[in-house]
């Protein structure tokens, strides 16, 4: 039987309290990686993918998908609640199928 991989094969998926309550540390971690992207020069491609590269890997660590540059999304089970920097919340909910396009107002 082939060695089974927790971080590949279990799906973390969160209840709206559980995100909301991690937001903050997603926040701070996606505005201390804008900022010193920010602060490279243009021609410091390698650095830039290096700190976006740890970003992307300390989010994934907690079990978050990142969808794209600043932009993550909470699997709740049904769909994803969806969160972009710099917004201040957690916000916006969407489908699996609809992506960032079909984002919807949580009311």
């Amino acid at each position: 039987m082939a060695e089974r991989h927790p971080e590949v094969t279990d799906k973390k998926t969160f209840t709206y309290e559980e995100a909301a309550a991690m937001l903050p540390r997603v926040q701070e971690l996606t505005s201390e990686a804008w900022a010193a992207v920010e602060a490279l020069p243009e021609e410091a491609v390698g650095e830039y993918q290096q700190i976006v590269g740890d970003w992307a890997e300390a989010l994934i660590a907690l079990g978050i998908d990142v969808k794209g540059l600043w932009l993550i999304d909470f699997d709740n089970g049904s769909g994803y609640y969806c969160w972009k920097h710099p917004e201040t919340s957690l916000q916006f909910f969407h489908g699996y199928e609809e992506g960032f396009g079909g984002r919807v107002p949580l009311t």
